[in-house]
């Protein structure tokens, strides 16, 4: 619950306890219970409908049509409006019954392994507290509008919902370099992806963009507009290749200078499914859905002692 001297909420002693607390429910949270419920304040209320106003035209306008699908389905069953933010549980509960997929709460960014391995699983790692009502349009981490207004109604998609978890079980037993590859196509991808609708137009599925007033229209609209004072020009367009965006860097606090285009959510999915298959690995492993368990394809020994370093950037949604 560390902030950085920069971020909007540093010098907000209320605003810090909030996260305290709400991190504390999240590490006391066991799998296997129903997330608790969270008491969302007034001013909560008030940041979350600004962001939602902000989003909601440039949704109809430039989300995928998945995204469009599902948030619809999620107005009426997970209660998903301008006026409340909804509740993990029910949203999990939404998810399962469409994906199998469910959230678990988490108090803070993740190794890029953990949040990762989380994947293969059908488990999304998901934080619980908002950005600073004092600036509702930017947050410098992930929060409860970019997991919810981002991420969830796409992980209710099949295709999707497979699509990621493919990185997630090409991240068990990876080295860390092979993890690094896998957390950038996670960017590329599950974050920041566009692909090509039935009448050619470009639209988004990746959550930084769903969750972005600023970044969605300056990937998917024609003219690329941009607010960003660190952008002068549009976006380099690549086609969606995981072994291309495994090697290609990316920015955290601007918009991106590249994005990947699919040309649909299969076709995404088949691909990054292609470039898992070809990665070495000690192991391959496979989801039971009916028992909802990994299993792998030869014995394995377990490693003693420390585990090796790696970054601890990762992603937690």
């Amino acid at each position: 619950t560390d902030l950085e001297s920069d971020h909007p909420g540093f010098h907000d002693q209320t605003y810090r306890n909030r996260r305290a607390k709400l991190a504390e429910v999240a590490s006391n949270h066991y799998w296997d219970r129903d997330i608790p419920t969270i008491n969302y304040t007034t001013e909560e209320l008030e940041t979350w409908g600004i962001v939602w106003d902000q989003m909601e035209s440039l949704w109809e306008k430039y989300a995928c049509k998945e995204y469009k699908n599902s948030l619809t389905l999620m107005k009426k069953h997970c209660n998903y409006s301008r006026n409340n933010i909804p509740q993990q549980q029910d949203v999990t509960r939404f998810l399962q019954d469409h994906t199998q997929f469910r959230m678990r709460p988490v108090a803070g960014l993740l190794s890029s392994r953990d949040f990762l391995n989380g994947l293969a699983f059908r488990v999304f790692f998901s934080t619980q507290y908002i950005r600073h009502h004092s600036v509702p349009l930017y947050t410098p981490e992930p929060d409860i509008c970019h997991e919810l207004l981002g991420h969830a109604p796409m992980f209710a998609d099949r295709d999707f919902a497979d699509f990621s978890q493919e990185i997630g079980l090409a991240s068990l037993g990876a080295s860390d370099e092979d993890v690094q590859k896998l957390a950038r196509c996670y960017w590329h991808s599950v974050e920041f992806g566009i692909c090509r609708e039935d009448n050619d137009d470009i639209k988004a599925y990746g959550a930084g963009l769903l969750s972005s007033f600023g970044e969605l229209e300056y990937a998917c609209s024609d003219d690329h507009p941009s607010s960003d004072d660190n952008v002068t020009g549009p976006p380099e367009i690549k086609p969606w290749d995981p072994a291309v965006a495994a090697v290609q860097e990316f920015p955290i606090t601007t918009y991106q200078p590249v994005y990947f285009l699919a040309e649909s959510l299969q076709d995404a999915k088949q691909n990054m499914r292609q470039y898992c298959e070809d990665l070495p690995r000690p192991f391959f492993a496979t989801y039971n859905a009916q028992n909802d368990t990994v299993h792998i394809d030869r014995p394995v020994k377990r490693a003693v002692g420390v585990p090796s370093r790696q970054d601890n950037t990762g992603v937690t949604g």
